[in-house]
């Protein structure tokens, strides 16, 4: 086989294994909240004139081969990262089923000390990495870089206790959760675990939470998942309840 042929054969062998491997698309046949999210954003767009009904049918795929065509992408009736870029300026949730796991039977087993995350927003779509460092009634998770804190700052708006709805994808399984972007209860420049007597936070004296150094973070935030408890009062949060369940609900 001449070297322009093996060049051609290995660029195709690329090509189909990125298109395999790329899950996070909407076509015809998806169905949930990210349906929906695109069907609206189409219709405000003036591409879609049909119901918002949640269901990737041959009308939608209509209108997205029509935006994809006057926006010079592939027309292909497929939303996968660069139509949706176009379409919303970054890329939606997939349409993948998202679990609603009990924290204590479930969750915690799943997403276990120690184990990195990938943390999509439900809400714009925008992602960062967590680890789970500590907690037991509920994780407590650091950034996993400073570009993570920073891609943190920038969906709270700052640091925040602001309960948000988002998707933990760990382990090929995606799990509805919620969390408070507040870090508290540590240093970053101070050894992990050691009692210091200012903590982030206002949390004073106690053992440093910061196990992840030089990520743009001093402590640990909040990640709840269904029927985890806060660790003050030992009491589910219904805010952070009323949030899972709305990530729960951008997967079906």
């Amino acid at each position: 086989m001449k070297s322009g042929k093996i060049f051609v054969f290995l660029l195709v062998v690329m090509l189909l294994t990125f298109s395999v491997t790329f899950a996070d698309v909407l076509k015809e046949g998806s169905k949930g909240e990210a349906v929906k999210k695109l069907q609206s954003e189409l219709k405000k767009k003036g591409y879609f004139t049909a119901d918002v009904t949640g269901h990737f049918g041959s009308l939608t795929e209509t209108a997205v081969k029509k935006f994809q065509a006057e926006n010079k992408l592939k027309v292909d009736g497929i939303v996968g990262a660069g139509t949706s870029k176009a379409l919303f300026g970054t890329t939606v949730i997939s349409s993948g089923d998202v679990e609603l796991l009990d924290w204590w039977t479930e969750a915690s087993k799943v997403f276990k000390i120690g184990m990195t995350a990938k943390v999509t927003d439900v809400k714009i779509g925008k992602t960062f990495n967590i680890v789970r460092t500590y907690g037991g009634n509920h994780a407590d998770c650091e950034a996993k870089t400073a570009a993570d804190s920073k891609k943190i700052q920038e969906i709270w708006g700052g640091w925040s206790w602001v309960r948000r709805p988002v998707v933990i994808e760990v382990s090929g399984r995606k799990i509805a959760a919620s969390i408070a972007a507040m870090p508290h209860a540590g240093v970053d420049k101070s050894p992990a675990n050691k009692t210091i007597s200012s903590r982030s936070g206002g949390y004073g004296k106690g053992a440093n939470l910061d196990k992840v150094k030089n990520n743009g973070m001093s402590g640990v935030i909040d990640v709840h998942f269904l029927n985890s408890r806060t660790h003050g009062t030992n009491k589910i949060d219904s805010k952070h309840q009323a949030a899972i369940k709305a990530a729960a609900k951008s997967g079906k």
